[in-house]
């Protein structure tokens, strides 16, 4: 039976396990409340059992029967954790025992014979760069670099060691106070000798050619292989401390270069093997336990003896404390990737914490704590290398372990968002910008890169700092990280980058610890942080002061600091006539200040003598807000701001200024409340003048008609704008005087249509207003009220027009019909407007009847129906009639009438696209040629005036009133152009007894004579060119034999177009020769076709007359 104390607290302190001789053993509690229970029970040996050993340190509890051993975990005894045989004790083992540590388990047998057991390897390594030293087995030690790929090497040592020391080229074991070297070849490893030691070595440490042992308080530097090597003596070895110092070393450690160690006195001293002296050395103010440097010996981790930790930096004699660091720490490792350096892990029997140290940061050097990562149970850690830890177990293998804190280093496309947002912040804390770079670049978010460029800044990586921002594009941060890249002054460079990041107090105090601490100062006045940038100027700069307190103050008066305002407005007067306009604006800002503060008379002093209308108008402006209107006018005034001086004397009543200013002022309101004045104290004509700068024009039409008595001058402003109300005020007026007339045209213009035909009817007015009303715009319901009025009276004609401006056709054009015919016939053109506007078949059968006199029995002129087919686009029926009354014009020998009336119609109808009839065409030419002869015979042209003669002659008939004057015309132009056989036939016709009493007395006995010796010699017509066949024929003869075509002719010349000399009137576009008509305009500027001014500029030879060709096709 055993007692036994269980490791775990659950146990309680009372516990009894019990081995029954038949394999069973019970575990039962002396618990007050658990007495007498039975805990646990297991039949562990089947025949016998022989005896039960706990293990307090392993917490284990073994049981031996049967030929085997059974071990059992007392925190969980279900669990079997081993089972030993011993298959060769045949007669059984009896009894067992732990070691006080656990490490062995001793049996005995009943035959005599004693096994012992090892449970477990003594965890025993060391580290020297990459490559690591294990205890593999009690005898074997193995070398390893994984990170070289280099394969293990197997060293079997002579005895078991206690320490074990790798160097870049030797391997150390040893026990007590003996060591043994081994030389590390390229496959083997050869023994090179063992050393004794003044006392038990308690730690060793290589390096490639010294080895240093730790025992009693000293340490022991020697040459590890001095043989062949000419090395000085004293170099050989050395022991600190020296007899003289009185002080014990508590750990040590050898870097390529030093050796350094730690006393109990807290002082650390670095060793120079080189030089073979001390360099450097740190007190600290208690003894320091246990060193670490990293792999250049520039950084020394150390751990004191309150279990604090700290770095020290022999370069600049530093030491920073690292924080959250746990008291259980046993050791720490730095990390070994070259291009990670400053990062080092400390470990307790648990768990790893990753720190990292910041060298280069804005803020300073200083370490952080980056995370932790558990580890597994007796792991002992080795080596750090990229983020994976190497640790050697009790199994005498070694396990890696990955830091949590470098999760980023897997493959990180496997990761979503939120994953890959935490590890940015680790490769930042760790200072792993590409990787960081590689991060943003898969999170591709704004945000992640914003805190990579930050990082970036705060550890001064100024050329990744503008990769970044170039990459998500912020110009203005690139640009100006470009500017301060080359700057060599660390705490200048810091300071830019300090107030990049907007941490201004930390960039001001890096500023004024650099080279130029004038940039703290201009950074305060950048921010406008006045108050700082005074202070600093009175240090760094104090010609700045004036400038930087006028800037103050404006910021003061801006936040209604008016005291202090004043106060620094003075300041900033440097009196330098360099700075005028600097001074000017203090000044500016001493008078408005003053006034503020209440001083008015210094404030409207100072205004008054600066140059600056602006500040008159501020001050002023200030002065009128405190009610203080005289001297607020008095600045306007002064400043020419002459609308709010007026403004501000109004508001005082001073009239007398007012009207000083009012040739100056343009505001209409100002005008307006001094007219208003003038005219409530009876001066009318400066009111007058006053209203009409206002604009006021009722005003003013009011004072002209009330008490100016000047009509006239209101009715030319009522006309001029147009006034409402002004018009209503004359019209009243005028109603006074009894002018209906006039009264009536203003109510109209006052669109006050009612009065005004209720005034025209009471005073049978109402022609005026009817004539007024049909100028204007008016409504519908107005005409009918003046048509029915009109109506009323039997005023035909005015009833007619009115009832057709208000669209009642039918009623018109009964009023038209009936009113009584004048010489103009004015009624029958309106009845026949009337009728082309209703379109209505019904209206215009009773007009013709009417034009035909089938009503009254009095048919009306021809031209009248004329001009209704035309009102009524019956183009035909137009033809039809005008070719009538184009007859019945020449019958009564208005030639021109009836050229002008075929003329207009065959434009309208070819206007409209309609065949013109061959009659009308060919009467056109004949009345055209007529009215030709006179402008041929009045150039002296008279062989073309004989030829148009003679076409009119041979058309007599067309021509009754004036037969026998054609006739002579054509004898007498006949003979004068030679074609005296013409001239003959035509005198002949005159001597028919109805012709010859009729003739001219100053030509009869010519023509006689002529008749009586006729000569019957003619000049040939030439011939030219028909324009459809080219068929040769006179050029007067205008039907072409050879393709039977109606050929057009010129208006300038009466003969046939030819198709090279073509051109057409500019208006009417009828053809001509070019080349005559040209002529003809030299001296005559009107188209003898539509009487229209030509300019000779404006006519154009046509090239190719195609086109009218085919027209006059259409014609024919």
């Amino acid at each position: 039976m055993k007692e036994y104390q269980p490791g775990k607290a659950q146990y309680g302190d009372g516990y009894i396990m019990i081995g029954f001789s038949r394999g069973c053993f019970v575990v039962i509690s002396t618990h007050i409340r658990e007495i007498g229970q039975e805990i646990f029970q297991a039949h562990n040996h089947k025949d016998n059992l022989s005896s039960i050993a706990i293990s307090q340190s392993l917490n284990k509890a073994a049981s031996c029967g049967d030929n085997c051993i059974k071990i059992h975990d007392l925190s969980d005894l279900r669990e079997m954790y081993a089972i030993i045989n011993l298959d060769d004790e045949n007669k059984g083992v009896d009894q067992l025992a732990w070691t006080d540590d656990g490490q062995l388990l001793a049996v005995s047998t009943r035959r005599g014979s004693l096994h012992v057991f090892l449970t477990k390897l003594p965890i025993l390594g060391h580290a020297c760069s990459t490559r690591i030293a294990y205890l593999t087995s009690l005898l074997e030690v193995t070398i390893a670099n994984h990170v070289e790929r280099e394969l293990p090497v197997t060293v079997s040592v002579e005895v078991e060691p206690s320490f074990v020391a790798i160097g870049v080229y030797h391997l150390a074991v040893g026990m007590n106070n003996r060591a043994w070297f081994y030389a590390l070849g390229e496959n083997n490893v050869k023994k090179l000798k063992d050393v004794e030691y003044l006392g038990t070595v308690a730690s060793m440490h290589l390096n490639s050619d010294y080895a240093a042992a730790l025992f009693e308080g000293k340490v022991q530097l020697h040459m590890i292989e001095s043989e062949g090597l000419d090395a000085q003596e004293e170099r050989e070895t050395r022991l600190f401390p020296a007899d003289d110092d009185k002080y014990r070393i508590l750990c040590h450690a050898l870097t390529s270069d030093f050796l350094i160690y730690g006393t109990d006195t807290g002082v650390i001293h670095y060793f120079y093997i080189e030089d073979w002296q001390y360099v450097n050395e740190y007190r600290h103010p208690v003894s320091v336990r246990k060193i670490f440097p990293d792999p250049n010996g520039t950084r020394l981790a150390f751990i004191d003896d309150k279990s604090d930790g700290f770095v020290y930096c022999p370069v600049n004699d530093r030491l920073y404390e690292i924080p959250d660091f746990s008291p259980t720490i046993k050791g720490i490792l730095w990390e070994n990737w070259p291009m990670d350096k400053g990062v080092f892990v400390a470990f307790d029997d648990d768990k790893v914490y990753t720190y990292v140290f910041h060298k280069d940061a804005i803020q300073g050097s200083k370490i952080i704590l980056a995370g932790g990562t558990e580890v597994p149970f007796s792991h002992k850690p080795l080596l750090l290398y990229n983020g994976e830890l190497t640790c050697q177990t009790q199994s005498g293998k070694t396990n890696n372990i990955y830091l949590s804190t470098h999760s980023f280093l897997g493959n990180l496309k496997d990761f979503g968002p939120n994953e890959l947002t935490q590890m940015l912040s680790q490769t930042l804390m760790l200072k792993r910008f590409s990787e960081a770079w590689e991060v943003c670049r898969l999170l591709n978010d704004q945000s992640g890169w914003n805190e990579l460029a930050k990082a970036c800044l705060h550890h001064m990586e100024v050329d990744f700092a503008i990769r970044v921002y170039r990459t998500f594009g912020n110009a203005g941060m690139v640009m100006s990280l470009e500017q301060i890249k080359g700057i060599e002054d660390h705490n200048l460079l810091a300071g830019h980058l300090a107030m990049f990041t907007s941490d201004f107090n930390l960039a001001q105090d890096l500023y004024l610890a650099s080279s130029c601490p004038i940039a703290a100062l201009e950074m305060r006045k950048d921010l406008q942080h006045w108050d700082s940038a005074l202070q600093l100027a009175k240090r760094l700069a104090p010609d700045q002061i004036p400038f930087i307190s006028k800037e103050y103050a404006m910021q003061l008066e801006f936040t209604g600091d008016y005291i202090n305002a004043l106060a620094h407005y003075e300041k900033g007067i440097t009196g330098n006539n360099k700075y005028q306009e600097h001074d000017e604006a203090c000044l500016a800002g001493v008078a408005q200040m003053s006034i503020r503060m209440g001083d008015i008379r210094r404030g409207v002093n100072q205004a008054i003598k600066h140059p600056s209308r602006l500040l008159k108008r501020d001050c002023g402006a200030i002065l009128e807000s405190m009610k203080q209107f005289s001297e607020a006018a008095q600045l306007y005034e002064k400043g020419q701001y002459y609308d709010k001086a007026a403004s501000v004397y109004i508001r005082c009543k001073n009239w007398a200024k007012v009207g000083e200013l009012l040739p100056h002022v343009s505001s209409p309101k100002i005008h307006l409340q001094y007219a208003k004045a003038k005219e409530a104290d009876g001066r009318y004509k400066e009111a007058v003048i006053a209203y009409e700068h206002a604009k006021q024009w009722d005003s003013v039409i009011r004072l002209y008609l009330d008490h100016l008595n000047n009509p006239e001058k209101a009715v030319n402003i009522v006309r001029e704008t147009q006034s409402l109300d002004g018009a209503k005020m004359v019209a009243r007026f005028f109603l006074q005087l009894g002018d209906y007339g006039s009264a009536i045209q203003f109510l109209v213009m006052s669109k006050c249509n009612n009065e005004a035909f209720t005034l025209a009817q009471q005073h049978n007015k109402m022609e005026i207003y009817a004539d007024i009303i049909s100028s204007e715009s008016t409504t519908n319901e107005d005409y009918q009220s003046i048509a029915l009025y009109f109506e009323g009276e039997k005023k035909h004609f005015q009833a007619g027009k009115f009832f057709l401006l208000c669209g009642q056709y039918g009623r018109a054009l009964k009023h038209f019909m009936k009113s009584p015919s004048t010489e103009d016939n004015l009624a029958i053109e309106m009845a026949i407007e009337t009728v082309g506007r209703a379109k209505d078949e019904a209206l215009t059968n009773q007009l013709i009847d009417y034009l035909m006199g089938e009503s009254d029995g009095m048919p009306k002129d021809a031209k009248y129906l004329f001009r209704l087919y035309m009102a009524l686009k019956q183009y035909r029926e137009a033809a039809r009639t005008a070719i009538i009354i184009a007859r019945e014009e020449q019958c009564s020998g208005n030639y021109r009438n009836a050229h002008d009336v075929l003329f207009s119609m065959y434009s309208e109808l070819k206007t409209q696209k309609i065949k013109i009839p061959s009659e009308m065409a060919t009467n056109l030419m004949i009345l055209h040629s007529y009215i030709l002869v006179k402008t041929h015979v009045r150039r002296g042209d008279h062989m073309k005036g004989a030829r148009m003669l003679i076409r009119v002659a041979n058309n007599i008939s067309k021509f009754p009133s004036h037969i026998v004057p054609i006739l002579t015309s054509a004898v007498i132009e006949c003979h004068r152009a030679g074609l005296k056989n013409s001239a003959f036939s035509f005198a002949a016709m005159l001597m028919r007894p109805e012709y010859r009493n009729k003739i001219d007395l100053k030509y009869k006995k010519k023509i006689e004579a002529m008749v009586r010796r006729p000569d019957t010699t003619e000049t040939e017509e030439p011939t030219t060119a028909c324009p459809y066949c080219a068929f040769q024929l006179p050029e007067c003869e205008l039907l072409c034999p050879g393709c039977k075509n109606n050929l057009p002719y010129c208006i300038a010349t009466g003969r046939h177009m030819v198709r090279d000399d073509w051109t057409v009137c500019p208006h009417c576009d009828f053809p001509a020769l070019y080349s005559e008509f040209k002529n003809m305009l030299q001296t005559e500027n009107i188209c003898p076709m539509c009487s229209e001014r030509i300019n000779i500029v404006h006519l154009k030879k046509i090239n190719d007359c195609t086109e009218y060709l085919k027209s006059e096709d259409g014609d024919q």
